[in-house]
């Protein structure tokens, strides 16, 4: 490894372990995003789709803001990990499916957590749309790569 490749690779983890740490933040702590306390009940939505349409449909209701942050939140969430983990990581987990598989796993972990914790809800959508960011920041880890590289 070059040591122009390993000053990359460095900077790449330093901004996994930001990402990491903002994206706890945020999901655990936040109490703006009503993290932080502790629900009496578990919270939980196991209908795939049906919080992304009550946000849709409800945009009225809620305000666009809300409606924004829930489902565009979600998504530019995970874009990060979808381009960190292939840049840093090229030789083992750089193939499309092990990314989305692991940003999955990540996504499906968190919302264990915070059903276990009783800490925000566990919601099949956030799965979903954490996903989905996942695939958006792999695209642009293609991009980028390819801008960079060629067709390498």
């Amino acid at each position: 490894m070059s040591r122009k490749h390993s000053r990359r690779r460095g900077v790449y983890v330093l901004w996994f372990v930001l990402y990491t740490a903002v994206l706890i933040y945020f999901l655990f702590f936040a109490e703006k995003f009503g993290r932080g306390t502790v629900n009496s009940d578990y919270h939980y939505n196991l209908t795939l789709f049906n919080t992304i349409k009550l946000y849709v449909k409800g945009v009225d209701a809620v305000g666009f803001w809300i409606s924004f942050l829930n489902i565009a939140g979600n998504i530019i969430a995970f874009v990060p990990f979808g381009v960190l983990v292939p840049a840093i990581f090229v030789k083992r987990l750089k193939s499309f499916p092990t990314v989305l598989l692991l940003g999955f796993l990540l996504s499906l972990g968190v919302e264990v957590v915070q059903l276990l914790t009783r800490v925000g809800t566990f919601d099949v959508d956030d799965v979903l749309l954490n996903t989905i960011g996942v695939a958006l920041g792999y695209v642009v880890y293609l991009i980028e790569h390819y801008i960079r590289f060629g067709r390498r």
